[in-house]
C-alpha cells in the first residue's frame, strides 16, 4: 500500500497539555480510513493538523508526495466538513456549493455546470433554489459534502458529521457517503466516536487512544481480533478477562477455563458469545432488558458482572433468579494476538 498521506512523528497539542505525541499514520490514495476513538484521543486534533489549522509541536505531514507541514490551509487542497456542516443559512443550496468555487473566480457556464454535477452526485440537483433552513438534516449534510467535493480536493475529511443526525438518517447517510466515495475515488478520512460507523463504512480503521494509535487494521481484524482490552471494549465486548498463568484473572480469583491458550494477553466475550441456561460458571440476575428479538441481561457473578444476550423466545429471566452460563471459548476473542 503506497503512502498517499503519511504522517511521521507527528505531535500536537494546546498550550501545555499534549494532545497527540510521535503519530506514524498512513493513508493509501482512494482509501476510506476512519479515526475512531473516544472523545479527547486526539482524533480530531489529528484532522485539523492535517488540513493545516492546527500547527505541529513536532514531525511532519505528507500529501501526495509533498511536504505540506507548514504549508498554508489554503493551499494543501484538502475539503471539510464538519459537525455543524458551516453551511450559510441566508443562501440558496447552489450558492453554498458555489462560493467556493467563485473564490477561485469560476463563474458563468462552468460554475453552473460545475454546482449541477456536484449536487447530482450527492442527489440534490433539484434542491439548488431552496435556501438551507428548509432543507433536512440529511440534505444539509449532503450540501456540505457536494460544497467539499466541486472543489476537487486531494483528501476529504469529516469530523463527526452524522452525530447530528437521527437514527434512520444516520443509516441513509452512510449509505451516501460509501456511495459518493466509491464513486469519485476520492480519499477520505471520517473521524467518528461511533465503532458502528467505523465498522459499517471504512475500508481501514485507525482507533486512537490518548494521543497515540491502538490499533490499526480492517474491519474485520477489529472487530474480531482486537489488539488490546482497550479495543475490544471499544468495539463491543462487554466481559473482558486477563489472562494470567494459563488461568482467567477476575474479580473472584483465577479461574481455570478448558483449552485456554496461556499466551494470550485477555480473552473478550460479546454479550451473544454467553451461553445461558447452561455452564459450569452461575450467576444472579440484576437486570433486564426487552429488545425486541433479544433480552439482555446483567449477572451479578464471582467473575465479576456478566452482560449476556439470549433470544427473547427462550424463557424469560426473572430479577434475583440465579441462573447458569457459560464462556464458551469458541465465541470470545483472543486479546492482543493480532
Amino acid at each position: 500500500m503506497s503512502d498517499y498521506l503519511r504522517t511521521e512523528r507527528l505531535t500536537l497539542g494546546y498550550g501545555d497539555t499534549v494532545a497527540v505525541r510521535d503519530l506514524d499514520m498512513s493513508v493509501a490514495k482512494g482509501e476510506f480510513l476512519a479515526l475512531l476513538g473516544p472523545s479527547g484521543c486526539g482524533k480530531t486534533t489529528t484532522m485539523r493538523a492535517v488540513a493545516g489549522l492546527l500547527a505541529p509541536r513536532g514531525g511532519k505531514i505528507w500529501l501526495d508526495g509533498v511536504d505540506i507541514t507548514r504549508l498554508a490551509a489554503n493551499r494543501r487542497q484538502i475539503g471539510l466538513v464538519f459537525q455543524s456542516y458551516a453551511l450559510f443559512p441566508h443562501l440558496s443550496v447552489f450558492e453554498n456549493v458555489a462560493f467556493g468555487l467563485r473564490l477561485k473566480g469560476l463563474g458563468g457556464a462552468a460554475l453552473d455546470r460545475k454546482v449541477a454535477e456536484g449536487l447530482t452526485t450527492v442527489g440534490l440537483e433539484s434542491f439548488a433554489g431552496r435556501k438551507i433552513p428548509e432543507l433536512s438534516g440529511g440534505q444539509q449534510q449532503r450540501v456540505a459534502l457536494a460544497r467539499s467535493m466541486v472543489m476537487q480536493p486531494k483528501l476529504l475529511m469529516l469530523d463527526e458529521p452524522l452525530s447530528n443526525l437521527d437514527a434512520r438518517l444516520r443509516l441513509e447517510m452512510r449509505a451516501q457517503l460509501q456511495r459518493v466515495q466509491k464513486e469519485t475515488g476520492v480519499t477520505m478520512i471520517f473521524v467518528t466516536h461511533d465503532q458502528g460507523e467505523a465498522l459499517a463504512m471504512a475500508d481501514r480503521i485507525v482507533v486512537m487512544r490518548a494521543g497515540q494509535i491502538e490499533q490499526v487494521g480492517t474491519p474485520e481484524q477489529i472487530y474480531n481480533a482486537p489488539a488490546s482490552p482497550f479495543v475490544a471494549d471499544f468495539v463491543g465486548f462487554e466481559t473482558i478477562l486477563e489472562v494470567e498463568g494459563g488461568r482467567l484473572k477476575t474479580a473472584g480469583g483465577p479461574v481455570s477455563l478448558a483449552g485456554l491458550d496461556a499466551s494470550v494477553a485477555a480473552l473478550a466475550w460479546r454479550p451473544d458469545g454467553v451461553r445461558l441456561g447452561e455452564g459450569p460458571f452461575s450467576g444472579v440476575v440484576r437486570g433486564v432488558s426487552f429488545a425486541g428479538a433479544t433480552r439482555q441481561y446483567l449477572l451479578e457473578t464471582r467473575l465479576g458482572p456478566i452482560k449476556v444476550e439470549a433470544s427473547a423466545a427462550l424463557m424469560p429471566r426473572a430479577l434475583g433468579e440465579i441462573v447458569a452460563f457459560d464462556l464458551p471459548l469458541e465465541t470470545a476473542a483472543k486479546v492482543g494476538t493480532g
